[in-house]
């Protein structure tokens, strides 16, 4: 299964049509949040209509600039994996939509224990037996992917926590635009792309395990 991370479109159809011929090519299309720039329903129908002539599976967790309008289309749409998950192809893909709480008071936004109530609830539904990936807007605390230009770290220590402790394949995030980069925790990578409006998306290749993964420039 070949797998591929919008993450921080930010309402950009341009930006999903130079992803056009990477997608074409995958099973399953995340979108790691910030899919609209402070948009409602019909932002969010535009970004994923603008994917509707692909053949591969979509999967959705809404970002802290995204609405709760922008939630619900998803949730009505069958796609919103937040504190919840789906399974494809016997992996199991967890959810967890919008932020820590910002400086910018930014619609979705959550606490450390909000975090990780629905991190919780989303492994409660995963059936235990099969591979796990986690599509989190939000990043983990203190990796490369968290980092801003500043040399802060912002992550999330809830999702730091799952991570350790249920060790996913891979780890699908954004939310730090600089902070485009791949790091570790223990055995699962974590992948963060950067806006997708500055050409890049992640892709990972799992079955069992997971086989390849990385940042791909969209140009």
């Amino acid at each position: 299964m070949v797998i591929a991370g919008l993450t921080d479109i930010h309402g950009s159809r341009a930006a999903v049509e130079k992803a056009r011929s990477i997608l074409d090519t995958v099973d399953v299309i995340l979108l790691v949040g910030d899919i609209t720039n402070f948009g409602r329903a019909a932002d969010v129908g535009r970004v994923v209509d603008a994917l509707s002539h692909n053949s591969a599976k979509l999967l959705a967790v809404s970002g802290n600039c995204d609405y709760p309008e922008v939630d619900a289309y998803l949730s009505a749409s069958g796609i919103n994996i937040h504190a919840g998950c789906a399974v494809i192809d016997n992996v199991v893909f967890l959810g967890l939509g919008g932020s820590l709480i910002t400086p910018f008071g930014t619609p979705n936004e959550y606490t450390e224990e909000e975090i990780k109530s629905a991190l919780q609830q989303g492994i409660e539904q995963a059936p235990p037996d099969l591979p796990l990936v986690l599509v989190a807007h939000q990043p983990p605390y203190q990796t490369q992917c968290d980092r801003l230009s500043s040399g802060s770290y912002v992550g999330s220590v809830a999702v730091r926590e799952f991570i350790e402790k249920y060790q996913p394949l891979v780890c699908f995030t954004g939310h730090i635009h600089e902070a485009r980069a791949i790091d570790q925790i223990g055995r699962t990578p974590i992948i963060n792309p950067g806006r997708l409006g500055q050409g890049y998306l992640s892709f990972a290749r799992v079955a069992d395990t997971l086989q390849d993964y990385g940042i791909k420039p969209i140009d």
